[in-house]
């Protein structure tokens, strides 16, 4: 294990935005803290809609449907009419009513309620695995993160991925991720990050502030 050239070069944007990094990580641990279980659906429906999609359109498609609250009321030939902008619309609009029913209880959505009787991040993370359509372990991450868990787990999308390869974590960008597979390259990047003393979090951040130019979510 070792600090090479391009973690210096990373090292450089991390220093100068590190205050935003921890600043928005606060404000992703504040959504779980004072959110209510409408908030925290809003975050889970989110991550199902961003595999092959931007995550910007993503969250637009979520705020469309939040405003007459189809999110929480419309059918799947409702909703797909608000996906256009990302991709696997209809499969996805499917997705967001089965989650969407399977976080009701008493024709109320109890989304937080409900993960909160979890009471670790891995088992939050394996039953959105086990139980939730269109979401894996880097959905189930993304959303985990989101909410404020992020500290332990990592999001391997192909940004970080290639990120990883580039700072000699993984050797090569993974074909297929299977679940063995994520866990081992987690194991690897949590070590990694243990050892140049960034927290995952915040790496997960920098990395995609390195590729994107901005800090979303």
């Amino acid at each position: 294990m070792k600090k090479n050239e391009y973690f210096n070069e990373i090292e450089k944007i991390y220093k100068e935005m590190n205050p935003h990094f921890k600043e928005r990580l606060k404000e992703f641990k504040n959504i779980w803290e004072n959110g209510t279980n409408k908030d925290i659906h809003l975050e889970l429906s989110f991550c199902i809609l961003t595999p092959q999609s931007k995550a910007l359109n993503a969250w637009q498609a979520i705020t469309n449907l939040k405003k007459d609250d189809l999110i929480y009321n419309g059918k799947a030939e409702e909703l797909v009419e608000f996906l256009n902008i990302v991709r696997f619309k209809n499969n996805k609009s499917k997705y967001l009513v089965e989650l969407r029913e399977q976080m009701k209880k008493d024709g109320k959505i109890i989304t937080k309620d409900f993960f909160n009787t979890l009471p670790t991040v891995a088992e939050k993370r394996e039953w959105i695995v086990k139980n939730i359509k269109g979401m894996s372990y880097k959905e189930a991450s993304h959303f985990l993160r989101n909410v404020g868990f992020g500290e332990n787990i990592a999001i391997l999308d192909r940004h970080i991925l290639r990120n990883l390869v580039k700072l000699e974590v993984i050797d090569e960008l993974p074909k297929t991720l299977t679940p063995k597979l994520y866990m081992e390259i987690e194991e690897k990047m949590r070590d990694y990050c243990e050892f140049v003393k960034i927290p995952m979090d915040e790496m997960d951040l920098l990395l995609w502030y390195k590729e994107a130019g901005v800090i979303f979510k």
